[in-house]
């Protein structure tokens, strides 16, 4: 978990639970905004937005987790994080802030209702624990919740 360990997180939250990004996979964050719909489009994908000119898709975490939906609130937030040559948008309910963690050990084999292939790991802070998200799983493996 070496790799792992190293550098600074963005914190977020999906319902109760907390988790994280690597800082370098995030481009932005940014507020909700009005997302169109893509008919026909996976059951995560809430649609997409428009990203100063360019056409981001929007991933809802959610959904992704088979979680269910809410209605937006003042604290939900589309995080911008890149993708290869392209930004792609993840709806969270809230983000927290910016950290870096004592220590990092592997994920358990299930989290909860969570299959783990979406956690790296769980950091500790001296209050909580995180799970550590895998960016590259919650775009592109569809073998999960849909």
């Amino acid at each position: 978990m070496a790799d792992v360990n190293q550098g600074q997180y963005v914190e977020i939250g999906i319902a109760k639970e907390r988790f994280a990004f690597r800082i370098q996979d995030i481009h932005e964050i940014i507020k909700m905004q009005q997302i169109t719909e893509i008919p026909n489009s996976k059951p995560y994908l809430l649609g997409v937005i428009n990203l100063r000119g360019t056409v981001a898709p929007v991933v809802s975490l959610r959904k992704r987790f088979g979680l269910p939906e809410i209605p937006f609130t003042k604290t939900s937030r589309i995080v911008i994080v890149s993708d290869e040559e392209a930004m792609v948008g993840l709806v969270v309910d809230q983000v927290y802030q910016v950290t870096s963690f004592q220590e990092i050990q592997p994920p358990p084999e299930r989290i909860g209702g969570l299959d783990n292939r979406y956690i790296a790991g769980i950091g500790k802070t001296e209050s909580d624990l995180v799970s550590l998200l895998k960016l590259d799983r919650i775009l592109y493996d569809d073998t999960i919740h849909q």
